[in-house]
């Protein structure tokens, strides 16, 4: 539990997010206290380079006299040494030579930070007339106490402002996440028995709204998918067990009562119903296959050729058919597939026409398009969309007469979505149907 809170969102962000602010809290802290610490040691080297000036004009001015060192050794609480060119001590202040004693300053010509009776100071030197040299010594402690006091102070603010951060940034990704959670518990409840339920869309207009929306709507087609496969499997099982039906009947039949029945007549009607369960077997399988997007070899394919074999097929059925309208078209796809899509196409024609059939195959730009019509009572508009589902049959009756279990527009339609292209129904020129095949032609 503790290493999957830790791969959390929450938790990944609040780490992200605090340790972003400590490093800009750490920079700025250090830079601060870099900025602050050159300011007073440059105010403080400023103001005894000004003291120092004004003991200099002092000694060297009228009244300084011979040795400059005239009122040196009145000075109160400041360590002032006039140092000869010997480097020896010629005049000191009272707290000099209490501090000091014989000792000289060191001189240089920039300020020097050094310690004096456990005191830091900065020491500062001026030449005198004389060729002696002046030497200020001036305390910082206040200085490195002001740094010291921030140092404490950001050192008790850094951690107490990412603390801060840590804290706030927890509970507002939390909630922030909160409908998040609340809508994987609801999916995770969710069981195939369940799919009617939908997750509940917050009213926050977000990136978490649009999540639930985009949720309800998987839920959705996964609902239609669930509905269509159990329509399907319903469908299947009544269309396989009314042939089965029918040839335990008439087994029984002749079985019960011999004399009512020939060997002949029970084996026409084995043959026809075994035939029936044949097709819808392979049907059922074709179009498993054209699910999976498997199961296909794609070639060089003459759609044109196989229109005038199925033209041929259909006039030696005695139905009038018009292929004036068929021309040279080359597509690349599954030539057996291909020959099915035709033959679905001329079967449903033929077995819904009055008598009158055309075909014809016409490229335009890089489609071509096979178009299949009859002379029969059409499809009506509401019912173009779901004459491609499977085992339906808008005269169910005829059809089922007529040896048609409902997959072979289903098997139409699955073989030009594989192939890269679409199938559509309208009206035909007579006022049957009009199948067109829109498929991309050969490079």
């Amino acid at each position: 539990m503790a290493s999957r809170r830790g791969k959390s969102v929450r938790a990944r962000t609040t780490l992200g997010a605090t340790l972003v602010v400590a490093a800009a809290l750490l920079i700025g802290a250090f830079s601060f206290y870099g900025i602050l610490s050159s300011s007073i040691h440059a105010s403080a080297e400023r103001a005894a380079e000004q003291r120092l000036d004004e003991l200099t004009e002092r000694l060297d001015g009228p009244g300084g006299g011979p040795g400059g060192g005239r009122g040196i050794d009145t000075l109160d609480d400041e360590i002032v040494q006039i140092i000869g060119a010997d480097g020896s001590v010629r005049a000191a202040s009272e707290d000099a030579r209490d501090d000091l004693g014989s000792s000289a300053l060191p001189i240089a010509d920039h300020a020097l930070t050094v310690t004096i009776d456990g005191t830091p100071m900065l020491v500062v030197s001026d030449d005198l007339e004389n060729d002696d040299t002046l030497v200020l010594a001036v305390s910082i402690e206040d200085g490195d106490e002001t740094l010291s006091t921030v140092v404490v102070l950001l050192a008790v603010a850094v951690p107490l402002l990412l603390v801060l951060v840590a804290v706030t940034t927890w509970l507002v990704v939390g909630r922030a996440l909160r409908p998040v959670t609340r809508i994987r518990q609801e999916v995770d409840g969710i069981t195939a028995e369940h799919l009617h339920n939908r997750v509940e869309v917050p009213a926050s207009s977000d990136e978490i709204a649009a999540l639930a929306i985009t949720m309800n709507r998987m839920l959705d087609r996964l609902d239609a998918s669930a509905t269509a496969q159990r329509r399907f499997v319903s469908d299947a099982s009544h269309e396989l067990r009314s042939p089965l039906a029918t040839i335990r009947q008439h087994a029984e039949l002749a079985q019960a009562h011999p004399a009512t029945t020939s060997i002949g007549e029970l084996a026409e009607v084995v043959s026809d119903e075994g035939l029936r369960l044949q097709g819808i077997v392979e049907s059922l399988l074709l179009l498993a296959r054209l699910d999976e997007g498997g199961g296909t070899h794609d070639e060089a394919v003459d759609l044109d050729d196989l229109a005038l074999g199925e033209a041929r097929r259909l006039r030696s059925r005695g139905i009038e058919v018009d292929s004036s309208g068929i021309r040279a078209a080359r597509v690349e796809g599954d030539p057996r597939l291909l020959g099915q899509l035709l033959r679905n196409l001329a079967d449903n024609a033929a077995r819904h026409s009055a008598g009158r059939v055309a075909i014809s195959v016409i490229p335009q730009d890089s489609w071509v398009f096979v178009t299949v019509e009859d002379d029969g009572t059409g499809v009506p508009p509401d019912e173009r969309e779901r004459i491609f589902e499977r085992f339906v049959r808008l005269d169910e009756a005829r059809s089922r007469d007529a040896g048609g279990s409902g997959l072979g527009l289903a098997i139409v339609h699955g073989i030009a979505t594989a192939s890269g292209g679409t199938v559509s129904v309208d009206a035909s020129r007579w006022g049957g149907a009009r199948f067109v095949v829109t498929l991309p032609l050969s490079v």
